[in-house]
C-alpha cells in the first residue's frame, strides 16, 4: 500500500469520517430523561455510523492499493462512496423526523454534518482537480551524485537533480576524453539515459505488447525508473520489478 496516493479529496474523506466516529458517541437527541447516543442501539451506531466509517475506510483503502480491487464484480472505491451517501441520506431524514417531544442532540446533527461532508469529497474527489492533487507532496530529489557513485538506498528516489522532461542528456565521454567524430555510429542517434520520474495525477501503465487494458496504475508522490522510450511513451520500471509502457507523459517531474 502506498499512502502517497492518497488525495486533499480523501483526506477530507478521513477527517470526515474521525469526526462521524466521534459523532457517535454524542447525545443522539436533546432531552433532560434519557440520554442516549448511537451505541444505545447496533441499527445507529454501527448500522448508521459505523456505516460511514466504513465507506471512508473502503475509499482510502482502494486509493492506496496499487490497484483497484473488486469484490463480486463491485470496485471497492465505488461500494465505499454508496455507503457514504446512504449514511447521509438517512441521516438526514431522522435529522427531520425528530418527534416534536425531544430535540436533536449534538450526536445527531454533528453526525449529519460530517456524513455530508464525507458524502459530498467521496463523490466530488474524481471531479474536481483540486481535490485531485497528492496529499503528501512527493520528496524533492537529492543532491546530484558524482560520476559513477551508486544511488542512495531504498527502491524510488533519484539521486539527481530535478530537470524538466524533453532535455537532452549529457552523453558520456570516451575514456581519455576525445570527442567523438563525426560520422561515427554513436551519433547517429542520441542514446536514451534511464531517469527517475514522478507523474503529478494517478496514471495508467499498459502493457508492452500494447494491450488496451492497465496493468497497473502510477501513483503521485513515488519515485520510478523511465528505462527505455516508447514512441511518445515510457518504459517503466514499477517496485516490484514490473514493467509497462506509460503513455501520458505530460507534466511528469524528472528527477
Amino acid at each position: 500500500m502506498n499512502i502517497r496516493s492518497l488525495t486533499r479529496g480523501d483526506g477530507v474523506v478521513i477527517g470526515a469520517a474521525v469526526l462521524l466516529f466521534i459523532a457517535s458517541f454524542l447525545r443522539l437527541y436533546d432531552t433532560d430523561f434519557v440520554k442516549t447516543n448511537a451505541w444505545d442501539g447496533l441499527g445507529t451506531g454501527l448500522g448508521l455510523y459505523m456505516g460511514g466509517v466504513i465507506g471512508a475506510a473502503l475509499i482510502v483503502v482502494n486509493r492506496c492499493l496499487p490497484q483497484p480491487r473488486k469484490v463480486a464484480g463491485l470496485d471497492l472505491g465505488v461500494v465505499g462512496v454508496a455507503f457514504t451517501v446512504l449514511v447521509a441520506w438517512i441521516l438526514f431524514w431522522t435529522l427531520v423526523d425528530v418527534p416534536g417531544s425531544v430535540g436533536a442532540g449534538s450526536g445527531l446533527i454533528l453526525g449529519f454534518i460530517a456524513a455530508l461532508i464525507l458524502a459530498g469529497a467521496a463523490v466530488a474527489t474524481p471531479l474536481v482537480p483540486a481535490l485531485q492533487a497528492a496529499l503528501i507532496p512527493a520528496p524533492k530529489p537529492g543532491t546530484p551524485q558524482p560520476y559513477g557513485a551508486q544511488p542512495p538506498a531504498g527502491y524510488g528516489y533519484p539521486g539527481a537533480g530535478q530537470q524538466p522532461y524533453g532535455a537532452q542528456p549529457q552523453q558520456a565521454q570516451p575514456f581519455g576524453g576525445a570527442q567523438p567524430q563525426q560520422g561515427q555510429p554513436g551519433q547517429q542517434a542520441a542514446a536514451f539515459s534511464p531517469f527517475w520520474f514522478a507523474v503529478p495525477a494517478p496514471r495508467p501503465l499498459f502493457a508492452e505488447d500494447g494491450s488496451p487494458a492497465p496493468i497497473a496504475e502510477l501513483a503521485p508522490g513515488v519515485w520510478y525508473l523511465a528505462v527505455e522510450q516508447r514512441g511518445p511513451g515510457l518504459l517503466t520500471e514499477m517496485q516490484d520489478g514490473r514493467r509497462g509502457v506509460l503513455q501520458d507523459t505530460s507534466n511528469i517531474q524528472r528527477g
